[in-house]
């Protein structure tokens, strides 16, 4: 009933599922977005009286918003509840009961010492699917630490075969893998284990981290490492297992062109004007291109750098060669494919209407995934969630009187 305009009801091939949330940050909201944009009833629970701490990662703000925390949270209802207060954390045992599957990203030990642990809750509710994100995972010598995405590409190995070459400091990835590679992976798990309860009834905890999310985007590297001791390095935007396979400058920008076999290596020389690299000794497998990387690309280099890049893609699209444009966040949002896609989309929300999102990536033909709701205002869904759960209007409007409950004064715009 808090709703500010009208919203669909989810489509999805999770319709029905109920998902409670504890949890903020990117890693477990990642995992609630790809829920609820499957059509599950995700209820995002925030601590009081400050809220997921992504609420301040300010500037940007959209009406008086964090961007930040609309990106994460859309699709999702939210009640903010004061887990310190007896009242609170009964409310907070209720509602989890309620769900069927509980997701949280807590320091291992933190929801357990409140009762809201699955230990706990399984005794209860033992079809409850419970998913943890920690930063190592819940058993190994390092359980107990704290992590972040950072510090997961650190440990994984990935801060050491990205950047532009040995010696260089190291580098981490410009988007937050670990997280959102946790996020997706406890999906994953916690979606496959709520079939395991619609077969047997069964409920169960499922644990990933973000070491195992972030060591997961080491398959070729470690794959070397496994198959010969050596220790990758960074390569750029080089492939250690093909070549060429990387980022190439031309006149007027940069593209990507790969070359996974001998064919589209032969078509990408012909389209640079230089077909007799085909038949190079340097250059006539794959084998010797990877041994010859750096000379390779330096000889192709200059053909792309006289070329407009419009141009040179054309023809190696016409070629079937797999390349493409070196895009910035603005060009790819802007793109006609990313349209088509639906992964830009418009999501009704209190503080302004509609507000621009990325939608959901994976698509259905029979049950189909969508945003349909805003990120929520801080407390925006508290009566309506205690309601469901049987508290009566007089024990919510006691609560909040008490400051159990806690919300936004008003909407921004």
């Amino acid at each position: 009933m808090n709703e500010p305009l009208t919203t669909p009801s989810p489509t999805g091939p999770l319709k029905g599922v109920k998902v409670v949330e504890l949890s903020m940050f990117m890693a477990g909201p990642t995992c609630g977005i790809m829920l609820a944009d499957l059509g599950a009833d995700v209820i995002k629970v925030e601590r009081v009286p400050e809220g997921d701490d992504t609420r301040r990662f300010r500037p940007p703000e959209i009406n008086g918003e964090a961007a930040a925390f609309l990106m994460m949270n859309r699709n999702k209802r939210g009640i903010a509840v004061d887990a310190k207060s007896p009242e609170g954390l009964k409310v907070l045992q209720d509602l989890c009961l309620s769900a069927d599957i509980v997701i949280e990203n807590f320091r291992p030990g933190t929801l357990d010492r409140l009762g809201l642990g699955y230990a706990e809750l399984a005794v209860r509710k033992p079809s409850l699917v419970y998913g943890t994100i920690s930063g190592y995972g819940l058993t190994g010598p390092e359980s107990k630490r704290a992590g972040l995405d950072l510090i997961a590409q650190a440990f994984s190995g990935l801060m050491s075969v990205t950047g532009e070459g040995p010696g260089r400091p190291p580098v981490k990835v410009g988007a937050p893998v670990s997280d959102t590679t946790a996020g997706m992976l406890l999906a994953l798990g916690v979606t496959a284990a709520y079939a395991h309860v619609l077969k047997t009834g069964e409920g169960q905890h499922v644990d990933t981290s973000l070491i195992e999310a972030a060591i997961t985007h080491s398959y070729w590297q470690s794959a070397i490492t496994l198959a010969t001791g050596e220790t990758p390095h960074p390569l750029g935007s080089a492939h250690p297992l093909s070549s060429p396979y990387q980022a190439f400058e031309c006149a007027d920008g940069w593209l990507v062109v790969g070359a996974p076999n001998n064919l589209n290596f032969g078509r990408i020389v012909s389209v640079l004007g230089m077909p007799g690299l085909a038949s190079d000794p340097r250059f006539e497998s794959n084998a010797m291109r990877l041994a010859n990387r750096a000379l390779l690309a330096e000889t192709m280099a200059p053909a792309f750098l006289k070329r407009q890049r419009a141009e040179i893609l054309a023809e190696l699209d016409a070629q079937g060669v797999p390349s493409g444009p070196v895009n910035t966040v603005p060009e790819m949002l802007d793109h006609p494919q990313t349209r088509a896609r639906d992964m830009v989309v418009a999501a009704p929300h209190p503080a302004g209407g509609e507000v621009e999102t990325i939608g959901c990536p994976i698509k259905f033909s029979k049950t189909p995934s969508g945003v349909f709701r805003g990120a929520p205002l801080f407390g925006q869904h508290n009566e309506d969630v205690a309601r469901e759960i049987g508290y009566s209007a007089d024990e919510v409007a006691g609560m909040t009187e008490r400051r159990v409950f806690q919300q936004q004064e008003k909407n921004h715009g």
